[in-house]
Formats: structure tokens, C-alpha cells, sequence
């Protein structure tokens, strides 16, 4: 056997020499310069015959039936090992290998990493497509660069690659890896380049088929330069993934917080629930208190009386007349001390009761709020789930409108049995809540286990199936207490194979959870213990009955010595002033021999006229609103003071002057005070007050005084809580959380080594977390230089002293404290998060965070912050969370409107949502940069809902905001152009009282709206809006037809002209209404497309003088009759034909009427205008000379345009209007003289001898220009005001004619300095296609006709609100 053996053994390395072109016979002598040997394709079954070659150093065996390493001992200088393809099942034989440098075992059927220890130098290992489930054994593997274990069973990576820090390139393509979680245990590779978790020729990995799969991968491992076969080194590619999952991480961080704050709200109502049930007991105990201190009083009086006055005490008694008669009828009864010692044991038992009665209240509500905490504290922790797997992980808590909520409540319901439970008196279920968990990981395991149960049974409608699947209960064993951890892991990865449980029914309930909700429902609080309340009654009634005393109000020398009964302030042993309403001692420190003080139940808000009692034993001040200590000083042998049921609350302050002033306190009470922190209040006092004995009435151990003394000690920063708290890494991990870095690199430097001082140690700390140390005071850190990541929060702090040389500071976190100020932070420029959450913090200082150039995150919730001004710089500012703060105004949010990049805002809890209507559409359009509003997205109907509803209102708020001051009582000029305003609110309208001018000229406006209000308003400019009406119309007048709609519009189309003409109506409604606006006098509606002037209601301004309605839409001039004050009518450019019978119906003042641009044919009916001095007709229709005879009934007309209108091409017009019209002065421009009027009597006399001489006017020898024609003089332009950048275009003076004009436009007028202002200024700028200002419309340099009867009022100084004093412009 041996011998076949050594045969076999022979051909094999016969084999091995011919394969490699070795000579078998000379294998022996050449064996040794041999560094290289391979086999492929069997004739190689064993590794046999390598002793020959001692200097071998690679050695490629491929597709051999081999089973086992063996035979490598000799190849010590081995450093590239091939076995691949082959059957091999266990790694070994390798342990002499330990120059290897490469091995290659794919391809066998290895199911353990194993014997790889001695491979120090090994930097390439593949073992993939084998049977490997777990990575282990390559701990020693410290030069380790290419690890593929590609194609196994791989489900978990953990930190078993922590110690190849060398690792470069790494395959873990067709293993079992699902879970994102495994994938961060790859951050601890620093050196990882290429990853591949998807290589195309292998099976996908689970984790592969989640969302966000890449964007996970390349947040987490930013030095990735392959990933999954591709080039993924661009720096685009690593930024979008760092930016995706940087809103993820502020998504999540606002819906963690908005579950706190719902947290903090619910415990809020179960702390009022509890001060409610409290206040009974402790109204109670008030009262039998202050019966028990009056009582007390008595007896002590009594025994001093009995004693005579040989002892000095007695002058400590209250010995007012009154109190001596009620003593010395109270000792006639000779058991009357026996009396008083009986009612004051039953007033004893009576504050026990009902103080056990507050403990039990007390107790109740802890219990509720540990179970509201334990309610919400999945919650978090799902979240915190949901984001490490970037949303593949997600839950929803279900409401009755989700169908899936109502399947599952029903299901419940349907599958409860009360006979099961009839043992346990349980007749029903509650359903409280449902939250619905969706694993994306879970589901592809089922479906893939579904899909291969389907295979097996040869089912190919796998609908069929999903229909019999039936709902699986899981519930948890009430006899074992379930672990938080426990249910996440069964969400997150699922069940065990093996893991069932049996339904019992008390983990379906909580004994105490309803016992506050149980007695709030009872009847009100006098009858919740009305039994007890009772006897209360009885024991007050009880014999002796104290009459009441008068109450001091102030105390002084003389009311001092006179209760004491001498009048030697030293003897004054005692001083009972309890009872009283006292706020003051004035001069206490003359009572050098004080020793006992009582002034409980007065009104002192302060102590700080106890001083310098230096024989002071006992004080009792209970019962009195004191707030603070301070100026409580001397009293260096007090031995007892209570100071229960007061208003104290600042701990560290107060126990620092009962520190310093009281050295020798045996007992002290401190209940009832609303301290900031009650929980370690105890351990505070009896560390820091040495010599007490009691404390609330409770004696300390040695054992508690030991803790205490304990606890002081860690609340000092020292070398060693440094150490022990903090961490060196340079860089922030790259995890996807919300926790403060400091919190996450302090957690993973306590899985590492720890820091040992030595050198400048204290130089190398970066991050430093004393969350809940209860420190007093940050001390110790000024060496810090290099601190990036603090965290303080949970702490006794009240200032932030202490960090002024750690300006280094990335992230700092300070909540849960006792600060009421930010201050010692303005140098930290580098600071990108801070979270001051839950102080007591009022307000933020001006210029703190000016120079904060990087702050995108800032939390202040639970403070008392009372405004957002100091933020108005914070323009990087991204995050900003101030919920249940103290912010009442919505000016306050116009100090975030600079803040461009704030997409997350959490304003839930202030006043503000209160008291602004419509809060959330008002921050929503205010701020349209943000993406959240108090933890709730906005989509994008509210910001159009917020458009529509606050989009184009002049607001109070508005103008404060550009004013940069809410005074309006100085403002004389509001002028707000161009803003798309729609509606004007201002108020409070008393305010604007002084404002007279007003240019809302280029907005929205449909109506006057809130300008009908302000009382003083002279000149109103609203050109260019759309104005329908004064007020604003209510309801649209959907009971008209379409016929009538249109007539409404357009008079002239004939429709809707049934019955009383809507003119009529109009006129009948509108002469009724009051008038408004008293002090208007000016008013431009120019350019708003009004086609009806009744609508408008201008009757209603009756003391309007100067009225502008050019460039309308305007057929009729009506709805004017009540403006009897009317000077001017400005109707150029509008569709006037004619004037109907009500257009000047009435006798007017009017001086000037503008038509020009129109297109009037008659001009009948304006005998009414009986003191018209200025009429402009230009452009317009007017064809017969007659028609301009009708002026003749206007004989105070003094300036007249007619050019224009076809009537000018005749030849008698100018001659016949200048003999017609004997005052007129100005015609078409040109003056009219004696010389003018001559020429016209003779032309018109030569003109009617001819008629005469019947001679016919055509064969006049004249031709038509000398006849009758008047050639229409140029009109010269001197002052013309252009737009910048337009001068050039035309010379100082231009010469424009009027036919020229009418060839270009017959719609365009001419700006000049003689006959026109507005109309003509207007037609200018149709003409060039140029907006004009409303500053240009009334320019002085421009002699108008306004501004010739603005210069000829003496009562007027300004011309249509343009020339508005500039002190008061906005």
C-alpha cells in the first residue's frame, strides 16, 4: 500500500515537472532556482513534492479535486497562493506560510475563516463563492488591503474589520447583507476605496434592493472612489449625497422634536390635572397651618402671663389690648392649655391627612407621567430607526379616516372573547392606537421565502394564496418584562424562528392608568372628600376658638417696642409677628438679642431685612412670596429656619447665601417652593449645608450624607470627568442622527481607549459631553483651544461663563438649565449648531449672532423669549426651532424675513398663533422660503392660499417694517407705488390720523377699501389700479342676465335696457348714502378701466375739488351732482359721445373741465356750467359749427382747445369762437388779442356782406387759407420732463404742430408750458410709449391749469398730492 502510494506520489510530481517544463530526473538540483509552479485541470489531486522547491514563492493550483491544504511546511519563502476551484474545506496547513503575501481560495467550499493568525503579512485574500456565514479570524490581519468574500452567506459585517484599518478594496457582492446598519460598521475603514456590494456576476445583496441604497453608501464612506464596479470619485456625485442626507437628518431631527414637544405638552396637562387635584389639600393645609401658628401663639402667651414678668421672654409676646382681654377670658376656664394642646394635635393629624393626600397626588402623577413617557418613548426611537435606514424603515400612527386602521380596530375587536377573560372581570377591549410598521427589509424576506414556497408547491397564481394569508398576533409574556430594545429589534429584523408567546390578560392593562382621569371626573373638588372636608369643619370649631387680631401693615420703633412691652431693644428675647401683612422690617438689627423670629404668613417677597441678627436661633418665614435670599446675611447662629411654601426657585443661588450666612443650620424646611430642580434639590442642600441634621422634616443619615457628599464632589469639572467624558477624533462620524456630536463621539471613544494625560493632553480633546454632571458652574475649560463639539445639557447651569476660550466650537448644547441670558458666545464664529433648549431665557441680545457666519441651527424651545429681533442677521440660519416661547406680535416675524435660506421654523406653543389670524397662511407668505412650518410640511395649495389671503395687503405691519419704527403718528405722506397692493388695513386707524397725502399709484386696487378711514387724507393718487368702486363691493350681482352684464359694461350695446334704467337706480341709491372721506379734496382714478361713474359713489366726497379720470373707459359724465366744491374734471382720453340730461344737471362751481381725446360730436347741455373758465375739447369728433355755437351760454370761458377735431379743417372756427366768446383769452394755445378780435369782426362782416351779395363763396377770388381760415400757430415745447436716457433723443426746443400731431396719433397730446398739465403730459407719454411718475403729473415747472388755480387759491400751497415734503416721505 505504502509503495502503491509512493507511485501515485511520483507521477504526481512526474506531473507537476512536465506541466512547468521542469525535468523530472533534474528536478532534484534544479529544483531549487524554481520560484513559480502552477497546475490547472487536474493531475494534481494532492499538494505533494514542494520540498524540492525550498525557494518557491508562487505556487497557482487550479480545478483539482484537492480537499485539504496540506504539504506547504517546506515553502517557507511562499508569498502568492493559488487554490482555487478545488475541494476544499477547511483552511490549514498555512501556519509556516507567514511570508504570504497573497491568497486566492475561491471557488472551494469553505465554510469558516480560520488559521489565519500567523499571516501578519497577507494583503490579498479572496474567499468568495464558498460557504462562509460569518467574517471572523482576520483580527491579526493588520496589513490587509483586498479582502473579496464574494458569493457566501454573509448576513452581518459588525466589527470584525475594526483591525484592518489597511483595507482598501472590499467585495461583499451575493452574500445575505440586508440590513443598513451593517453597512456603518464601514466608516472604521479609513483607507476604503472600492466597495462592491452589487458586482453583476454575483447575486444582489438584500441591502441592494432598498431605497436610497447608494446615497446611504456614499454619505457614510465619502472616500469611496469605486463603488459597485463604478467611478464614483467625482466630487458632484459625493455632494448630492451629503446633501441628501443632510435633509434627511433635519427632517427627522423636526419630527423628533415635534413628538417632544407633543410629549412636553401632554405632561404639561397632566401637571395642571395635578395642581388642580393639589390645590384642595394644599388650601387645606394653609389653613389648619395658620390656626396651628395662631394656637401656638396663644399657648406660648399663656405660659409667658403665667410666669410673670421676671423672665425676659415675656416681652417676646404679642401683647396688644385686644389680645390681653381675649387671654384673660380665655383663663378663666381652668383647662383652657389642656384645650389648646388638644386642637393642636387634631390640627397634627389633620396636616398629616391631607399632607398624604398631596404625596398620594404627587405619587398618581408620577406613575402618569412615567407611562405618558413610556407611550411616546417608541416613538423616538422608531424615528431614530427610520432614519438610520433612510426611510426603509417607517411607521405611521393610524386615525379613523385610514382604512387600514379600521380593518385592524375591527379585527381586534372581532377576535376578543370576554369568556376567556371572565376570570379576570374583563368584559371588554380598548383600543387606544394602532401604529402601522412598514419594513421594507422584512418584506423582500417574505416575499422571497413566499416566492420559494410557492416553487415548492407548484402554485403559479400566487394571488390565490395572498388571499388565505391570515394575521399573526404577537404578544408578549406579561410575567417578563419587556425591554424597549426587544420590541425594536422584533420591528426591525423580525421574529425568531423559535420565539412564541401565549396571550394573558394583564399586560392588556395598568392598574393606576386612570386614576387622575378617575377623579377629575368626579363631582367638583368640595365633594371629592366631602366626608373629610366635614370633619375639617369640626376640628376648626373645636374650643378654644382665637378671635382674629388686627393685621400690622407696617412696622417700625414704636410698634416694635410697644408689642414688646419695654423699651430696651436688647431684652427682646422673642418676636412673634406671624399673621400680619407685613413686606418690610425696618431696623430688625437694632434687636441684638433676638433669638426666635416668626413672621410666617405675611406678604415678604425678599429676607433682606434680616441681617446681622447675630444671636438669631430660629426663623420661620413660611407662608410669604419670597423669591430670592439675597441681602439674607449674619446670622451666624441660626439654627432652624423654614422657608416652606414660598416662591423660591433658583437652588444653586439660594443654597450659596444659606452657605455663606448660616454656618451652624441644624434644620430647615424648603417644601413647597417651585424649584427649577427638584430632583436633586436634597443631594444639593445636604452636601453643600454640612451641619443640618433635618432637612423637610426629615433626619439625614450618615449614609445620605455620604452620597451627598458624593454628588457635590462630581459636580465640579475636574482632569478626571475631562478624560472620562470626552474624545480626540478630529472629524465628526458620519452617522445619520440627530444626537449632538458631542453625545456620539464620546459614546464611541468609550468603546476605545482611553486618553491618558500626558503633555498637552488637553490640547488633543475635541469633543467633551457633561450632560447631566449636575454642574453648577463650567469651569476648567480654558485650555480647551481645540474644542469642536460641547454638550452641558441636563445641568444646574445659570450662565454660560466659562467658554470664552473655546472658540473653536462647532456644535454646543446647553439645554435643560437654569440660563436666563446668552452671553460669552458672540466670538464663536465657527459655531453651526446651538440648542439652549428648556432655561429660563428671555430674550436674545442684539449683535449675538452677527458674526455667527456659519449657524445654520438654532433650538430655544420652552423659554421666555418675548422677541426674534437679535436674529435678523443670522442669514445662514437654516433650522430654527422656538416653540413655547413667549413671541405675542407678528411684527416678530418680520425680523426673519432676511433670513433666505430658513426652509424649517417651529413657532408651535407662543401667543402669536393666537392671536394672528390666519397664523399659519401669515408666516407661510411672510417667509416663502421655508419648506416646515411647527413640524408640518407645506404644500404648495397653502402657499397659494397664502398669496390669496395676505398677497397685496397694505398692513400696519408693512409700513412699521419699512419705516423701521411703528410711530405713525409722524407720518404726513403714505407712498407705496407698484406693489400689487389689493387691499389696504390699517390699524388702528387713530394712528394714521395725520396722514394727508397718499400715492397708492400701480397696484391691484378694486376699491378705496381701508382708505375711507383715515380722516385727514387731502390728496389721493390712485392712478393705475383697477377701482370699481369707493367701498368695496360685497356679493358679485349674480341675478343679472348675461345681456344685462354686458349692458352694465357696455351702455351702448342696447341690452338689459328693460324697466327703470339701472342708471336711474343707480342714482337713486347712490344720493342716499352718507358722505366719507371730509377732508379729500384731490383724487386721481386715471388709467383704472372704470366705464360707470355712479358705481364709483363719488357723490359721497362732497368736499372733492380736483378730480382726475383720465384714460378710462368712461360713455357718460354722471354720478357728480353732489360735488358742489368741484373746480376741476379731468375726462380726457375716455368714450364720451355726448352729455345726457343728468351730466351737469345742476348749477356747478367747476372752473375747468378736461375732454379732450374723446369722442364728442355734440356739445349741448352744458348751460349749468355757469363758471367754466377753461374747456379742452381737443381730439375729438365735433364736425359742425354749430356745435361750437352752443358755447355761448358758457360767457366766463377764458380759454378753449378745439384743435384736432374736424371741425379745425374749416375755415370761419377760430374768427366765429373769438367773436362769440368775449372773454376768452386762450385759444388752441395762442393767445387771443384786440388785433385777433378785429380780424375776426372784419372776416366774419366781409364774410356775411359777400353772403349778402349773393355771391358764391366758391368763386371768391380769395382762396380758402387767406379767407377764413386762421392757420393754427405751432406749438412750441420748452418744458418737457423725460425719462432718464431719453433727453438725447430730442433738442431743447421742439416745434410741433397740431396736424402734424393729428397725422402721427390722433390720440396723443401735446405736453407744453401754456395750455395742459396731466392730459397733455399723459398724451406725451402715449405718444413716446413711456410711463410716467405720479411726482411728473403736477411738476411746478408745468403751468396747468390745476396749477393756475392752485396758485390763485390762497387756501392751497400743492398741486395733486406730487409734491409731497420730502421729511415726510417713506
Amino acid at each position: 500500500m505504502i509503495e502503491s502510494e509512493n507511485l501515485n506520489q511520483e507521477e504526481i510530481i512526474k506531473e507537476l515537472c512536465l506541466c512547468n517544463g521542469l525535468s523530472y530526473e533534474m528536478v532534484g538540483q534544479e529544483g531549487s532556482d524554481t520560484s513559480k509552479l502552477e497546475m490547472f485541470f487536474l493531475g494534481y489531486p494532492r499538494i505533494v513534492g514542494l520540498s524540492l522547491f525550498p525557494n518557491l514563492t508562487s505556487l497557482t493550483i487550479v480545478a483539482q479535486d484537492i480537499k485539504e491544504i496540506s504539504g506547504l511546511e517546506p515553502c517557507l519563502q511562499l508569498k502568492e497562493l493559488w487554490i482555487a476551484e478545488c475541494c476544499i474545506e477547511k483552511i490549514e496547513g498555512l501556519q509556516e506560510c507567514r511570508n504570504l503575501e497573497k491568497l486566492y481560495l475561491y471557488f472551494n467550499k469553505i465554510s469558516k475563516i480560520e488559521n489565519l493568525e500567523k499571516l501578519i503579512k497577507l494583503k490579498v485574500l479572496w474567499l468568495n463563492h464558498n460557504t462562509i456565514k460569518n467574517i471572523e479570524g482576520l483580527q491579526t490581519l493588520k496589513n490587509l488591503k483586498d479582502l473579496n468574500l464574494a458569493g457566501n452567506l454573509i448576513n452581518s459585517i459588525g466589527r470584525c474589520l475594526d483591525s484592518n484599518e489597511q483595507l482598501e478594496r472590499l467585495n461583499l457582492s451575493g452574500n445575505q447583507v440586508c440590513s443598513f446598519k451593517e453597512l456603518t460598521n464601514l466608516t472604521r475603514l479609513p483607507c476604503l476605496k472600492d466597495l462592491c456590494l452589487n458586482d453583476p456576476q454575483y447575486k444582489t445583496n438584500p441591502v441592494c434592493l432598498l431605497c436610497n441604497y447608494s446615497t446611504h453608501v456614499l454619505y457614510h464612506l465619502p472616500c469611496l472612489q469605486r463603488f459597485d464596479t463604478l467611478d464614483v470619485s467625482a466630487k458632484q456625485i459625493k455632494e448630492l449625497a451629503d446633501t441628501t442626507a443632510m435633509k434627511k437628518i433635519m427632517y427627522y431631527n423636526m419630527r423628533i422634536k415635534t413628538l417632544q414637544r407633543h410629549l412636553n405638552e401632554d405632561l404639561e396637562k397632566l401637571n395642571d390635572r395635578k395642581c388642580k387635584l393639589q390645590k384642595l389639600p394644599e388650601e387645606r393645609i394653609k389653613l389648619f397651618s395658620f390656626v396651628k401658628k395662631t394656637l401656638e401663639r396663644e399657648l406660648a402667651e399663656l405660659k409667658g402671663s403665667g410666669k410673670g414678668h421676671s423672665d425676659g421672654s415675656n416681652n417676646s409676646k404679642v401683647t396688644d389690648p385686644e389680645t390681653l382681654k381675649s387671654c384673660e377670658t380665655v383663663t378663666e376656664e381652668p383647662s383652657l392649655q389642656q384645650k389648646i394642646l388638644t386642637k393642636l394635635s387634631a390640627l397634627n393629624e389633620r396636616v398629616t391627612f391631607w399632607n398624604k393626600k398631596l404625596d398620594e397626588i404627587e405619587a398618581i402623577y408620577h406613575i402618569e407621567v412615567k407611562q405618558k413617557k413610556k407611550s411616546h418613548g417608541l416613538l423616538i426611537p422608531l424615528l431614530l430607526t427610520e432614519l438610520e435606514t433612510v426611510g426603509n424603515f417607517h411607521f405611521e400612527e393610524g386615525t379613523r379616516s385610514d382604512d387600514w386602521f379600521n380593518f385592524c380596530y375591527e379585527l381586534i375587536l372581532s377576535r376578543f372573547c370576554a369568556w376567556d377573560f371572565r376570570t379576570y372581570g374583563i368584559t371588554g377591549v380598548k383600543v387606544k392606537r394602532i401604529i402601522k410598521v412598514n419594513n421594507r427589509i422584512l418584506r423582500l424576506k417574505f416575499e422571497e421565502k413566499f416566492q420559494k414556497f410557492l416553487e415548492n408547491e407548484d402554485m403559479h397564481d400566487s394571488e390565490s394564496y395572498r388571499r388565505m394569508l391570515e394575521c399573526l398576533f404577537y404578544v408578549f409574556d406579561p410575567e417578563v418584562t419587556v425591554k424597549k430594545k426587544h420590541l425594536l429589534q422584533i420591528l426591525e429584523k423580525g421574529f425568531k424562528e423559535s420565539e412564541t408567546s401565549k396571550v394573558k390578560s394583564p399586560s392588556l392593562f395598568s392598574v393606576f392608568n386612570n386614576v387622575i382621569l378617575e377623579e377629575s371626573k368626579k363631582t367638583p373638588e368640595g365633594s371629592v372628600f366631602s366626608k373629610d372636608l366635614k370633619f375639617d369643619e369640626e376640628v376648626i370649631k373645636m374650643e378654644p376658638r382665637i378671635k382674629a387680631r388686627p393685621k400690622l401693615i407696617s412696622l417700625d420703633d414704636k410698634t416694635i417696642l410697644s408689642l414688646a412691652k419695654t423699651s430696651v431693644y436688647s431684652h427682646i428675647v422673642s418676636l412673634n409677628l406671624h399673621g400680619n401683612s407685613l413686606s418690610k422690617l425696618r431696623d430688625l438689627s437694632k434687636l441684638t438679642g433676638l433669638r426666635k423670629l416668626n413672621i410666617s404668613f405675611n406678604e415678604f417677597t425678599c429676607l433682606d431685612d434680616v441681617y446681622h441678627l447675630y444671636n438669631l436661633e430660629y426663623l420661620d418665614a413660611s407662608h410669604n412670596h419670597v423669591i430670592t435670599l439675597e441681602g439674607f446675611r449674619g446670622l451666624m447662629k441660626l439654627k432652624h429656619l423654614d422657608l416652606s411654601w414660598n416662591q423660591l426657585k433658583k437652588s444653586g443661588d439660594e443654597i450659596n447665601m444659606l452657605c455663606k450666612h448660616t454656618t451652624s443650620l441644624l434644620t430647615l424646611d424648603i417644601q413647597h417652593n417651585p424649584w427649577q430642580k427638584p430632583a436633586t434639590l436634597r443631594l444639593s442642600v445636604i452636601g453643600r449645608l454640612k451641619t443640618l441634621t433635618h432637612l423637610n422634616g426629615v433626619f439625614i443619615s450618615e449614609e445620605e450624607a455620604t452620597a451627598a457628599m458624593k454628588f457635590i464632589a462630581g459636580t465640579r469639572i475636574t482632569q478626571l470627568s475631562l478624560l472620562r467624558h470626552s474624545s480626540t477624533k478630529e472629524e465628526r462620524p458620519r452617522i445619520l442622527s440627530i444626537w449632538p456630536s458631542a453625545k456620539i463621539l464620546t459614546q464611541i471613544s468609550k468603546l476605545g481607549p482611553h486618553l491618558h494625560p500626558s503633555g498637552n493632553w488637553y490640547l488633543k480633546l475635541t469633543a467633551l459631553n457633561l450632560d447631566g454632571q449636575h454642574l453648577f458652574e463650567i469651569t476648567n475649560l480654558e485650555k480647551l483651544e481645540n474644542l469642536k463639539w460641547a454638550s452641558f445639557s441636563n445641568n444646574n447651569l445659570t450662565k454660560m461663563d466659562g467658554l470664552e476660550s473655546c472658540i473653536n466650537l462647532e456644535e454646543l448644547t446647553l439645554d435643560g438649565n437654569c440660563i436666563s441670558k446668552i452671553e460669552g458666545i458672540s466670538k464663536m464664529t465657527k459655531l453651526t449648531r446651538l440648542s439652549i433648549n428648556n432655561n429660563l431665557l428671555t430674550g436674545l441680545e442684539q449683535h449675538t449672532f452677527d458674526n455667527m457666519l456659519h449657524l445654520h441651527s438654532l433650538s430655544l424651545e420652552n423659554n421666555r423669549i418675548t422677541s426674534l429681533s437679535g436674529l435678523q442677521k443670522s442669514f445662514t440660519l437654516v433650522e430654527l426651532y422656538i416653540s413655547n416661547n413667549y413671541i405675542a406680535v407678528n411684527q416678530e416675524m418680520y425680523n426673519l424675513k432676511g433670513l433666505c435660506n430658513l426652509v424649517i421654523l417651529d413657532m408651535c406653543g407662543n401667543i402669536i398663533i393666537w392671536n394672528q389670524e390666519n397664523y399659519r397662511l401669515f408666516v407661510i407668505f411672510h417667509l416663502p422660503e421655508l419648506k416646515a412650518l411647527d413640524g408640518i410640511s407645506i404644500e404648495p395649495p397653502e402657499t397659494e392660499n397664502a398669496k390669496d389671503l395676505f398677497g397685496g395687503r397694505l398692513t400696519s405691519d408693512m409700513i412699521a417694517e419699512r419705516q423701521g419704527h411703528s410711530n405713525f403718528m409722524q407720518m404726513q405722506e403714505l407712498n407705496w407705488t407698484s406693489s400689487s397692493i389689493r387691499t389696504v388695513d390699517l390699524i388702528p386707524v387713530d394712528q394714521f390720523r395725520n396722514v394727508c397725502n397718499v400715492n397708492l399709484q400701480n397696484n391691484n386696487l378694486t376699491s378705496f377699501s381701508g382708505l375711507i378711514y383715515l380722516p385727514n387724507v387731502k390728496v389721493l393718487c390712485l392712478n393705475y389700479n383697477h377701482i370699481e368702486s369707493i367701498m368695496p363691493r360685497l356679493k358679485p350681482q349674480t341675478h343679472l342676465t348675461n345681456r344685462q352684464l354686458l349692458y352694465q359694461k357696455v351702455p351702448s350695446s342696447g341690452y338689459g335696457q328693460q324697466g327703470i334704467s339701472k342708471t336711474n337706480r343707480d342714482i337713486m341709491s347712490s344720493e342716499n348714502l352718507p358722505p366719507i372721506m371730509h377732508s379729500l379734496e384731490v383724487l386721481h382714478l386715471g388709467y383704472n378701466g372704470i366705464c360707470n361713474l355712479i358705481q364709483l359713489q363719488l357723490n359721497r366726497l362732497r368736499n372733492l375739488k380736483f378730480l382726475f379720470l383720465q384714460g378710462n373707459e368712461i360713455s357718460q359724465v354722471e354720478g357728480l351732482d353732489n360735488l358742489a366744491v368741484l373746480q376741476e374734471l379731468v375726462v380726457d382720453h375716455n368714450r364720451i359721445r355726448s352729455f345726457n340730461d343728468s351730466a351737469f344737471a345742476k348749477p356747478s362751481s367747476l372752473l375747468a373741465l378736461h375732454l379732450e381725446e374723446n369722442r364728442l360730436r355734440e356739445l349741448g347741455k352744458l348751460q349749468s356750467l355757469v363758471k367754466l373758465e377753461k374747456l379742452f375739447l381737443g381730439y375729438n369728433k365735433i364736425q359742425d359749427i354749430t356745435e361750437l355755437e352752443k358755447l355761448d351760454v358758457i360767457s366766463t370761458l377764458r380759454e378753449l382747445t378745439v384743435y384736432g377735431n374736424p371741425i379745425c379743417r374749416k375755415m370761419l372756427h377760430r374768427h366765429m369762437l373769438i367773436f362769440r366768446l368775449p372773454n376768452l383769452q386762450m385759444l388752441d394755445g395762442s393767445p387771443v388779442n384786440s388785433d385777433d378780435r378785429a380780424k375776426a369782426e372784419f372776416h366774419l362782416a366781409e364774410l356775411q356782406a359777400k353772403k349778402n351779395s349773393l355771391i358764391p363763396v366758391t368763386h371768391c377770388p380769395m382762396d380758402g387759407r387767406s379767407f377764413g381760415q386762421v392757420k393754427t400757430p405751432p406749438i412750441k415745447v420748452t418744458n418737457v420732463i423725460l425719462p432718464s436716457g431719453f433727453s438725447h433723443c430730442l433738442g431743447s426746443d421742439v416745434t410741433l404742430t397740431p396736424e402734424v400731431e393729428d397725422k402721427k396719433n390722433k390720440n396723443a397730446g401735446i405736453l407744453t408750458n401754456n395750455p395742459r398739465s396731466i392730459h397733455a403730459e399723459i398724451a406725451f407719454q402715449q405718444l413716446r410709449g413711456i410711463g410716467i411718475s405720479p411726482s411728473v403729473l403736477s411738476h411746478q415747472n408745468i403751468a396747468s391749469p390745476t396749477a393756475q388755480i392752485y396758485q390763485s387759491n390762497q387756501d392751497e400751497r400743492r398741486i395733486s398730492g406730487s409734491n409731497f415734503p420730502r421729511s415726510n416721505r417713506m
